[in-house]
């Protein structure tokens, strides 16, 4: 298999094709803008290096990679999961502002609008090639349509004189080499250190020897490539390394604590091209925050590219490098058959976490999570009661909207600061951060996916243009409604049954929240929610069922339907079935209706775990 294949098997016979280049004299020729290379591997956060403080790590070439560029010691991924990432990559567009968050959707954007980063380099003169992983979550476009060549034939079009930029994937430290049997790895399990909100199991200890084993052969890829470089083409290639978001252990991969977005990234610069040099000799370290968004932007500029101005990031290398960002900002939605929502901001010292559905646990069963052995193993010492307050909160739903973590104290984020009052002018300011900074970017997530992408389908347009329109999106008011369901505030019933008799679905979704978190419901907060088991919106009927059911209210009315939603086949299923694992209801009430639900893929998986244990 090709080097690139992110499966995880290798070979490099592909990659010494085109690195076999530099023997025909195409790399001696005077370069008026520098080849890129970037290597960009799965998954792994920091801690997985040696470069960055992993005793345990064997990472020799990284590290060595580390020792001959520059070291980011603050980049952080903007999605905590592949293809969200990607989408962001591509554009250098935040994949929450065009509507392609959730996990393996393929929603359109205005293709007309938004070119991918390629595209301009191919109008400057580069030769572009990326024979691996593209996962752009993007409808429309196919994934390589933005990409010359490929294959054997790589190089055969590339121009005397023609700079290159190259993509090349690895996917030997993909989640799934965490996978499979965890005994007799190389990697000793007593050496490893675990995060703080992992029990000292051994299941836990020998997943992470297993995953080191994985990086391990991951850098000697890297380094393998990085070797065929050197004999030719170094003196006139920026390498780019690293990962396209963190992991992999549980809670790190699809979360917005450091360990799923804080990723390494080093860049070696040559000699020639020192003007763009973040610091003063190679081997140094650059503290400057560095959000993913960020890297399409600054590519573009050091190749003397088009930077479009609807482009999100800043550039942070060379002579138009911008003032440096006081905070990186992150999200995450749908990852496959899971709902969540929850946004984050790191500033310098302090990650501010706001989470738009408490009420369910972080943990959340997802099947593919399930497959690694540590998932286990942590899940039943849970269930035998084993865990403590940090160990077992992934288990249990959040006790507060809010999170914030001092990152240098709590590298692993697991001491909440929020409801501390010396912390509150901290609290507070990132808070306004975020507010300001959806507003921005048009954050697409504040209403229920399937309700976005219809919303942008019933009038013809993409969810990015959608999300811009205030007439189709009612942003501020969306932000606010939100604020005022998460309060979970009595005093704020009559407010929140506004909401629910609004014209709009997007208010109505948030009225129902409003009701579900504040459990006990007054008489009026019931007569407010009965008429909603109706509503037009399958996701405000599956959410006032719910808020019902939890309080013993109108149980019979709100159990029927969520069983009709499932037996009619609403666009909701995937929804509803999450519901029902939430619940603490009775096995055989929702049985023969899940057994009805269809839909594809993700409502199989939710299907087939909610028939297992219900």
């Amino acid at each position: 298999m090709p080097f690139w294949n992110w499966t995880g098997c290798a070979a490099l016979a592909v990659a010494g094709l085109w690195l076999g280049a530099a023997g025909s004299g195409l790399a001696a020729s005077p370069q008026p803008q520098p080849n890129i290379l970037w290597v960009d591997a799965e998954d792994a956060n920091i801690n997985w290096f040696g470069c960055y403080g992993n005793p345990a790590a064997t990472t020799p070439n990284i590290d060595r990679l580390a020792g001959d560029g520059f070291r980011y010691t603050r980049a952080f991924a903007n999605a905590p999961v592949c293809a969200p990432s990607r989408s962001t990559w591509i554009t250098g567009v935040l994949a929450i502002s065009m509507g392609t968050h959730p996990m393996r959707s393929r929603y359109h954007i205005p293709h007309d609008k938004i070119p991918y980063y390629p595209d301009l380099l191919r109008a400057a003169g580069y030769y572009c090639t990326n024979p691996g992983k593209t996962d752009y979550n993007i409808g429309g476009r196919p994934d390589r349509d933005c990409w010359d060549g490929g294959g054997e034939d790589l190089w055969q079009n590339l121009r005397e004189n023609q700079p290159f930029f190259h993509v090349a994937h690895f996917g030997a430290s993909h989640e799934s080499s965490a996978f499979g049997d965890v005994d007799n790895t190389r990697h000793d399990p007593a050496l490893q250190r675990l995060r703080a909100y992992h029990p000292d199991v051994p299941g836990i200890r020998k997943n992470y020897a297993h995953y080191a084993d994985a990086v391990k052969l991951m850098d000697a890829r890297v380094g393998a490539l990085l070797a065929q470089l050197d004999e030719g083409l170094a003196d006139s290639t920026i390498v780019i390394f690293t990962t396209d978001h963190g992991g992999v252990m549980p809670a790190s991969k699809r979360f917005l604590t450091d360990s799923g977005t804080h990723s390494p990234f080093i860049i070696r610069i040559p000699e020639k091209f020192r003007h763009l040099w973040p610091a003063e000799q190679p081997g140094m370290t650059v503290d400057r925050l560095v959000s993913f968004v960020d890297m399409p932007k600054t590519w573009l500029s050091i190749a003397g590219a088009e930077v479009p101005s609807h482009m999100q990031g800043r550039i942070f290398l060379g002579p138009d490098a911008e003032p440096e960002r006081d905070t990186h900002f992150a999200f995450r939605g749908r990852m496959d058959e899971r709902y969540d929502e929850v946004r984050a901001v790191r500033g310098g010292r302090f990650l501010y976490i706001k989470n738009y559905m408490p009420y369910v646990p972080a943990g959340q069963r997802l099947e593919y999570l399930w497959r690694m052995a540590a998932t286990q193993a942590w899940e039943t010492h849970h269930q035998a009661g084993g865990t403590d307050e940090i160990t077992g909160r992934f288990f249990r739903p959040r006790p507060h909207v809010e999170e914030l973590y001092d990152t240098d104290r709590d590298p692993d984020n697991v001491i909440n600061l929020a409801g501390r009052p010396e912390h509150q002018q901290d609290l507070e300011a990132l808070r306004a951060e975020l507010r300001n900074w959806q507003l921005t970017i048009y954050d697409a997530g504040l209403i229920p996916e399937r309700m976005m992408a219809r919303r942008a389908a019933e009038h013809d347009t993409t969810i990015y243009e959608m999300v811009r329109n205030p007439g189709l999106y009612d942003l501020p008011g969306y932000l606010d409604a939100a604020d005022v369901a998460l309060e979970a505030d009595p005093g704020n019933a009559a407010r929140l049954i506004e909401l629910l008799e609004s014209d709009d679905p997007g208010m109505r979704y948030w009225g129902a929240v409003g009701m579900l978190m504040l459990n006990e419901l007054s008489g009026a907060s019931v007569e407010a929610l009965k008429p909603r088991l109706a509503d037009a919106s399958h996701e405000v009927r599956a959410m006032a069922a719910w808020g019902l059911i939890d309080a013993g209210e109108e149980t019979d009315a709100a159990r029927a339907c969520l069983i009709a939603l499932l037996e009619e086949g609403s666009y909701a299923t995937l929804r509803v079935l999450n519901i029902i694992d939430h619940l603490n209801e009775a096995p055989a009430i929702y049985r023969s209706a899940v057994k009805a639900a269809r839909g594809p893929g993700y409502v199989q998986r939710m299907k087939e775990y909610l028939l297992e244990i219900k």
